[in-house]
């Protein structure tokens, strides 16, 4: 398995697939660094030699945020977000939409499963109803 920037890309896929395990790089940018390394797309990450590697890596490091630096820069802006008050900090600590989507219907993505609202009983008091209803009749 080739090791490209601390991730384990899968052997028997394309290349230009298996570019797209690493976060951060989707299709087109797999294909940009492709081009830019020129290695050829159809080419399977197992048959990929070492200078290939080598210059995927370079590329990839040196043109792109990627991985860990790409996550903590992300998670650093939504603090920021928070930090500030702003309404799109507020709905991401809240853990609500943040781009103005309903949330009367749909939105558990977000939001989690339904938290059902209603009356919940103890087990005591629904058996003391049961027996006080049998005795009206």
């Amino acid at each position: 398995m080739p090791r490209l920037v601390g991730v384990d890309i899968p052997k028997e896929k394309r290349v230009e697939i298996a570019l797209m395990y690493i976060y951060g790089i989707g299709r087109s940018l797999s294909n940009k660094i492709l081009k830019i390394a020129n290695v050829n797309p159809d080419k399977r990450a197992k048959d990929l030699t070492e200078e290939e590697v080598a210059r995927l890596s370079s590329v990839i490091q040196k043109d792109y945020k990627v991985e860990g630096d790409l996550r903590r820069d992300i998670s650093a802006n939504i603090k920021r977000l928070i930090d500030i008050g702003s309404y799109r900090g507020f709905r991401h600590r809240k853990g609500l939409p943040v781009r103005g989507q309903r949330t009367r219907t749909n939105a558990r993505t977000r939001k989690g499963p339904r938290k059902t609202v209603g009356v919940v009983r103890q087990k005591a008091e629904r058996t003391v109803t049961k027996d006080s209803g049998a005795e009206k009749k």
